[in-house]
């Protein structure tokens, strides 16, 4: 056979009892509808007994075969075509997925053209993968092997099977191709006009995970493994605007597939659509109330931890509602979304991340609700923003003293300069020398601009040129930034030297699991009374909700401020890492801060931060071999 040829059997293969209409597999190859008849008639003399081209008039072709001739044919096609390992796994897990009958590993191996043992490891990469749906691959001997789990997990799984081999995701488009292309174009293009017809928007991406979970419902729908919906959830949806709108789809969709869809999967189509990001759409009174009350919670909670004005920043509370309003959706549903920013979010904003979960906890268990971390590094962004927003206004009123000795009119003329060009800078006097004492004991003063040089031991201080030139701006720019960012470096590392105390820190330690050395230091800080009794406990539900490795081979496990009697911070520095989420550990600063103390817990995890860019810190400390050279290190 050709490759025109080839191409059109591994369409029919892969999707086996799918129906093609002629002229749309004409138009996608490339051909008149005549040759592509000839070319059906070619592929019939290939076939062998237990295979057929079935013809239906007036609605398509579609290839029918047994077993044996399938696995031929796989053989076939994976001969013909060089196939990656990635491409392979992808196939495999989506075929697992959709399939109820157990496959060997002789046949998969033989359809995909490689040994057993190859796929036993394919077949261990997702069934790790599977885990974190809910989902597990059982392999029983002579049988073969089968998805264990809910339809609705399977369904999840499948619409995030990018991620199997790649931790950002490999583009939708390969997800797409495993379906038939007529398939994907009537469901985007049916989608693309409902979104006329209801007079809404959903964004890009939003669009094309609809697009994958509609091609995955007409699958099986096709297989009739339907999903199990609650009569209670029937009745919440029935008189959604949402409900309508996917009748309103699937009609079309089912009548130009000849297909009819069941409710379930109606309002499972349902959940999607009130799950998806959306402008101006109403909410109900409850659900409004109950968006109401976890925004203000969350809020709340973060404005007690980290101490931070973010009731004052109103673009904070419009992005959490609008973000909030999908992710209540998505968790009611038991759909999941992937956050392919995890691990970076996790590292570059340890302090934030870490008070997100804290305050999770507090939401989700007073409004019944289960966010998972992927949906609380999405949180971290909006308050990190918030916090930059804050910290950007509060830091550009800098209240600044002049010295200049050049007379009235040259101190009003370089005052008028520097507040022309820092529109935050607070000019709090301009006087001689020797006044400067007397006026930083009658007032606040951040830093000193000068126009000669002085002596000054406790205030920053900068020289310039009265007229304030080009470089000279450039001067205060670079002193500014200097300033600011050695007091906050200065300050995170004394207070994290001053925590870590001797009889809490321990070297060369060997431990299997990060749970047992959680355990071990919380033991040691309540034995000690600087924690209560639940301080373990709680520091362990913190770790199973989200992992606290934050990269560089550090991990910063906690537990709520109100379990803490003195702050303290426990080291551990291992002999040999540990797997910690999907990172290895080698240091572990469990940090133990009261609620009192909580203005140093950003500072502490801050440093801690930096120590894990910094690959040479990490191993100073693992090379340690006393706590007088840990301290040194610190």
């Amino acid at each position: 056979m050709n490759d025109r040829q080839t191409e059109l059997l591994r369409k029919l293969i892969v999707h086996m009892e799918a129906v093609f209409h002629v002229n749309e597999l004409s138009a996608e190859l490339d051909c008149s509808e005549k040759t592509l008849r000839n070319d059906l008639k070619m592929i019939e003399r290939f076939l062998e007994d237990g295979a057929e081209i079935v013809r239906k008039p007036g609605v398509g072709v579609y290839l029918k075969a047994e077993a044996d001739e399938k696995s031929r044919l796989f053989r076939y096609l994976y001969q013909s075509e060089t196939k990656s390992d990635q491409d392979r796994i992808l196939e495999l897990a989506f075929r697992l997925l959709t399939e109820e009958k157990a496959i060997t590993l002789t046949k998969m191996a033989e359809e995909h053209f490689t040994t057993v043992s190859t796929i036993k490891k394919d077949l261990q990469l997702i069934n790790n993968w599977l885990g974190s749906f809910g989902l597990e691959v059982i392999s029983k001997q002579r049988l073969g092997s089968v998805i264990r789990g809910k339809e609705l997990d399977k369904r999840n799984a499948l619409a995030h099977l990018p991620e199997l081999v790649s931790s950002t995701g490999v583009s939708n488009d390969y997800v797409l191709h495993l379906f038939p292309s007529y398939e994907v174009d009537l469901v985007r293009q049916t989608l693309k006009k409902m979104q006329k017809e209801f007079v809404f928007n959903y964004a890009g991406g939003e669009l094309e995970s609809l697009v994958i979970h509609a091609l995955v419902m007409i699958k099986r729908t096709r297989q009739q493994s339907a999903i199990q919906i609650t009569s209670s959830d029937k009745h919440l949806v029935n008189e959604s605007s949402e409900y309508e709108m996917a009748e309103w789809f699937f009609e079309r969709v089912g009548n130009l597939l000849s297909l009819t869809f069941p409710t379930e999967e109606k309002i499972y189509f349902t959940w999607h659509l009130a799950s998806g990001k959306r402008q101006k759409q109403p909410l109900s009174s409850p659900f409004e109330r109950l968006l109401k009350q976890v925004v203000d919670q969350l809020i709340f909670q973060l404005q007690i931890m980290t101490m931070m004005d973010f009731r004052s920043d109103s673009r904070l509370e419009n992005g959490l509602r609008i973000h909030l309003e999908s992710t209540i959706h998505r968790i009611r549903y038991g759909l999941t979304i992937r956050n392919p920013m995890l691990a970076d979010i996790k590292r570059m904003y340890p302090y934030m991340f870490s008070m997100v979960v804290l305050a999770l906890e507090e939401v989700n268990e007073q409004h019944d609700l289960d966010i998972p971390e992927d949906e609380a590094a999405y949180l971290v962004l909006h308050f990190q923003a918030a916090v930059e927003r804050l910290e950007k206004k509060r830091d550009t009123s800098k209240r600044v003293l002049i010295v200049c000795e050049l007379g009235v009119g040259m101190s009003h003329l370089l005052q008028a300069k520097l507040e022309q060009a820092y529109k935050g800078m607070e000019i709090v006097g301009c006087v001689g020398e020797q006044e400067i004492e007397r006026v930083v004991e009658d007032q606040r003063v951040d830093f000193v601009i000068s126009t000669k040089p002085i002596r000054l031991s406790d205030l920053p201080s900068i020289v310039i040129s009265p007229l304030l030139e080009s470089k000279d701006k450039q001067k205060v720019d670079q002193f500014l930034q200097k300033i600011d960012q050695g007091s906050r470096t200065l300050k995170s590392k004394e207070e994290l030297k001053d925590y870590v105390e001797e009889e809490f820190t321990f070297l060369n330690i060997k431990a299997e699991h990060p749970y047992q050395l959680i355990e071990m230091l919380a033991n040691r800080l309540r034995e000690k009374g600087k924690v209560t009794e639940s301080f373990a406990h709680r520091a362990l539900l913190r770790e199973r909700s989200s992992s606290t490795s934050i990269g560089g081979g550090i991990a910063i496990p906690h537990a709520h401020p109100d379990e803490v009697l003195e702050s303290t911070v426990a080291l551990a520095v291992l002999k040999k890492p540990v797997e910690w989420g999907k990172e290895k550990v080698s240091v572990v600063f469990l940090l133990a801060v009261s609620s009192k103390d909580q203005k140093v817990t950003r500072p502490l995890m801050n440093v801690i931060s930096s120590m894990s860019e910094s690959p040479q810190s990490v191993e100073e400390l693992v090379r340690a071999e006393s706590f007088s050279e840990i301290r040194t290190i610190l």
